[in-house]
């Protein structure tokens, strides 16, 4: 193989896809800015025990590790950087008040999410801590939202669920590792028969609840059945009521899914996911995770969203080339000083080197400099 052949779900980015990403990620930043939040930058890797500690062991297989040459401990790499940012929030700021911080960089898993996707999202996101209310909740979902549609997306829906209603259902029942691994199997596949199978094992409340929910997805009509079926647990019934207020402030087409169980295990209550029809897979991800600081030594209240910004480029018309400016090479200090007068002024000048006068790909030179009677002067090119 040859040495330049990168592994298998890596790749390079190249022009102009790479402008296009930096400007979404700009956009983005920006977007979080606008709503109040400041940008951390985590670091790439870190010792494995802070890094997994707070997504658990679910997600040790999709982490790379290595060795510290310097104090001989492990090291990971970053699968996903919301518990960098609950470390952040709860070792190095220290706040009591609310606190919203955005962050855009890159992960990466040892095994893709899909036969096509990356081994290296670039992942951008936003956490709120410090307000146990649902307005906090709704501030995330209406920021993920204005993000996509800053981005350029109209076409999308908005699917909603609570982690806490299979944890409501399934308290006070002691269940194997593996029964339970099932269970949740069965869920996210919307497996109705294997969840039968399942029940069998279970007393009969629990696995008539346990099918009505690997059933309950569809329209918002789904709230009002749950009540019906779920009506002998209150915190069932108190996740719902949240979900429908969430449900009344979205201005985008809902959907709910209360067996959506897909993303990390870390959620602890209220969450949703966007969807667009070019796509089976989500989008973008958050809701509620209060437990995520608890690892790190500061339990706070939490919610956010994250999304992968190389995905969402690929959803996105391809831009036109960049327009330019297209100049002499020369050592005139005339030239010069125009040349770089014009740049200071916003705009993008591409000097022709001698023998090399083609232009590149990404930019679509639309005037010229050229000197008329002495002058450095600007005009427009004839591009028919």
């Amino acid at each position: 193989m040859a040495a330049w052949v990168l592994p298998d779900h890596i790749a390079d980015v190249l022009p102009s896809e790479a402008r296009h990403i930096e400007e979404l990620r700009r956009l983005c930043l920006d977007t979080a800015r606008g709503y109040g939040y400041e940008l951390v930058m985590p670091p790439l890797l870190e010792h494995t025990e802070s890094l997994l500690s707070a997504v658990g062991s679910p997600q040790d297989l999709q982490t790379f590790k290595m060795v510290d040459q310097l104090s001989g401990r492990s090291l990971g790499l970053r699968i996903d950087t919301t518990p960098q940012v609950a470390r952040i929030d709860a070792h190095l700021l220290n706040r009591n008040a609310v606190t919203r911080l955005c962050y855009c960089g890159p992960v990466v898993h040892t095994l893709p999410a899909s036969p096509y996707a990356t081994r290296e999202p670039l992942q951008f996101g936003a956490e709120i801590y410090g307000h146990t209310g649902l307005e906090a909740d709704l501030e995330i979902l209406q920021l993920a939202l204005q993000s996509l549609l800053t981005a350029g997306l109209k076409d999308f829906h908005v699917d909603l669920s609570d982690a806490r209603i299979l944890h409501a259902l399934l308290q006070g029942h002691t269940l194997s590792p593996e029964l339970s691994a099932a269970i949740t199997d069965a869920l996210a596949h919307k497996n109705v028969s294997a969840m039968r199978e399942l029940g069998q094992q279970l007393p009969s409340s629990l696995t008539k609840a346990l099918l009505a929910l690997v059933q309950m997805y569809g329209d918002i009509s789904v709230v009002a059945h749950a009540r019906q079926e779920f009506s002998a647990w209150p915190k069932v019934l108190h996740a719902l009521e949240q979900i429908e207020w969430l449900a009344s402030h979205v201005k985008h087409p809902v959907s709910i899914d209360l067996a959506d169980l897909r993303g990390f295990a870390y959620y602890s209550g209220p969450r949703f996911s966007v969807f667009v029809p070019e796509t089976s897979d989500a989008l973008a991800r958050g809701g509620r995770y209060d437990e995520v600081g608890a690892v790190f030594g500061r339990k706070r209240p939490a919610a956010g969203f994250s999304l992968d910004i190389k995905v969402l480029v690929g959803l996105l018309p391809h831009p036109q080339p960049q327009a330019a400016i297209r100049a002499p090479w020369g050592e005139d200090e005339t030239l010069s000083h125009t040349i770089a007068q014009l740049r200071s002024q916003g705009h993008t000048v591409v000097c022709l080197l001698p023998g090399h006068e083609s232009e590149v790909d990404e930019f679509h030179c639309d005037r010229e400099l050229i000197q008329d009677r002495g002058v450095w002067t600007v005009r427009l090119l004839n591009t028919n």
